[in-house]
């Protein structure tokens, strides 16, 4: 089977994290623990988790001229993204952020993110004209909400006219029309997200746990406003998806995993699906390849540094935790994610 081919239409963002056992309270100075940077932001991540997983990507987006900028380039190239659609900003610097990641006790980690777009809301409907002679070319296109909303919904409507399908991740969370919904084949909201889209309450009750039923409906109604497949990450609940035939569908989390940086688990998650889907699969079996492909992605830090490598026979570097064992074990890295529920207990 030849590779599927991916266009990635997204953002830039070089990452600069902080950890901490205490989050500082407002006017208060605490010491941290380690500060590192490495490049990412949601269009670079999903582009280089589904390049590494085996899929031919194209990345459009805008960097500045600036050593951040290169340094990104230079890291989805090493990846095997393609960058030749790539443009500059003379006068922005490259977007880049902020993460705060709490070390709590455990080892368990959670991430506060702060954003500086730069060139990445930029781009112009000019500079992305020449995409539309070019989409056909393409098996599914990755869009996210780091870049204006209008380049968005035009290389919605026009990969939507070619029959191409659309993946949107919609984060960070903003309004969407009820016409670019209709222009999109999936959508993939975390829970926070599908809540604002939805206006369904999604509250976790006192054991931590989702309410389903409200899960589905959420779904429903993100369909009814034009979507056809609707994808819902639940952290550490897994993952929900309700397609255009009326299926929902849910996969729990990957099990044994130590969460070392959460930063770019959604993008994992999405990318992996995409991947998936983009292949041929199904949506169950998409599904629970991007949960636990999600799942070693935590055990990583950074961004791009922990997104999964797969070269055939084991993935890039050897993280920690039974799900990883289990695809060395079988010597076949899909193979041992979708067998994983199956096998992870007599490890």
């Amino acid at each position: 089977m030849e590779k599927p081919k991916i266009l990635v239409v997204g953002s830039f963002v070089m990452d600069q994290f902080a950890s901490t056992g205490v989050v500082p309270n407002e006017g208060e100075t605490v010491l941290g623990l380690e500060f590192s940077k490495a490049p990412g932001g949601k269009g670079a991540n999903q582009a280089v988790q589904a390049a590494r997983l085996g899929a031919k990507v194209d990345m459009f987006g805008k960097l500045g001229f600036d050593s951040n900028g290169q340094e990104m380039l230079d890291a989805c190239r090493a990846s095997g993204v393609g960058m030749d659609y790539v443009v500059r900003d003379e006068a922005l610097p490259s977007g880049c952020s902020v993460v705060i990641l709490e070390v709590q006790p455990g080892g368990q980690t959670k991430n506060r993110i702060i954003v500086i777009p730069g060139a990445n809301l930029s781009i112009t409907a000019r500079e992305t004209e020449f995409l539309k002679a070019r989409l056909s070319e393409y098996d599914l296109v990755m869009l996210q909400l780091e870049i204006p909303m209008e380049i968005n919904e035009l290389v919605a409507a026009w990969a939507s006219e070619l029959k191409v399908p659309v993946m949107l991740n919609p984060a960070p969370s903003a309004e969407l029309s009820d016409d670019f919904l209709s222009h999109l084949t999936y959508i993939s909201p975390n829970e926070h997200e599908a809540q604002d889209l939805s206006g369904i309450r999604l509250d976790r009750g006192a054991d931590g746990a989702l309410d389903m039923e409200k899960v589905r409906e959420a779904a429903g109604v993100l369909q009814k406003r034009g979507a056809k497949n609707v994808l819902i990450t639940l952290g550490d609940m897994g993952a929900a998806y309700l397609d255009e035939d009326g299926c929902f569908t849910s996969v729990p989390a990957a099990k044994g995993i130590r969460a070392v940086d959460p930063t770019a688990a959604g993008d994992s998650f999405v990318a992996a699906f995409c991947y998936g889907m983009a292949s041929g699969w199904d949506g169950e079996k998409a599904l629970r390849f991007a949960a636990h492909t999600a799942g070693l992605t935590v055990t990583g830090k950074g961004a791009l540094p922990s997104l999964l490598q797969w070269s055939g026979s084991r993935t890039s570097w050897p993280r920690s935790g039974r799900i990883e064992r289990t695809c060395l074990r079988t010597g076949n890295f899909l193979g041992g994610i979708l067998d994983v529920e199956r096998t992870y207990e007599r490890l």
